[in-house]
């Protein structure tokens, strides 16, 4: 046996010893499982009961809760990490179906808001009841854990945004 090795503790590899942290790339493959999983349980739900995908929800939430329930399709993107494209292709589904309307910012008209119309008022009130129940149903396998979760996830979220 070499020295080296006939010197070295009995210590098991780390992640066999109890508490020790999971190696990056597990905790990168739990993070995009759970959110993929999560996902297609939601985005299905809400298109079986309130004829949305998950995207275009999302959407209208966060136009609902823009000030006048009116958000400039860049605060739209920002807000669901979508590019540009990806925010107006979701955003013409909405108009195309009623549920906001697009208008031209007044101080600059190079600028699109989306505007949510009655119906679309409508609607992110009914299918958040459902992405919601659904949402706090699956989290709560989270217990006492959440918010420790929720604050590293934000700490990553911020991290990943910074610009280099």
């Amino acid at each position: 046996m070499p020295p080296d090795k006939a010197l070295a503790p009995a210590v098991p590899d780390v992640p066999d010893l109890a508490g020790a942290l999971p190696r990056p790339e597990e905790t990168w493959l739990r993070i995009v499982q759970v959110h993929d999983r999560i996902t297609r349980r939601v985005d299905s739900a809400l298109h079986r009961q309130h004829d949305i995908s998950l995207t275009g929800f999302e959407a209208l939430r966060r136009i609902a809760e823009a000030p006048g329930e009116r958000a400039s399709m860049g605060e739209v993107a920002e807000a669901l990490g979508l590019s540009r494209a990806g925010v107006t292709s979701t955003v013409s589904r909405l108009v195309a179906v009623g549920l906001v309307v697009r208008e031209r910012a007044a101080d600059d008209r190079r600028l699109l808001h989306a505007r949510l119309t009655d119906t679309g008022r409508a609607k992110v009130r009914e299918a958040a009841v459902t992405h919601d129940d659904l949402v706090a149903h699956l989290l709560v396998r989270l217990g006492d854990d959440a918010p420790v979760v929720t604050d590293a996830l934000a700490r990553v979220s911020a991290a990943a945004r910074a610009r280099r």
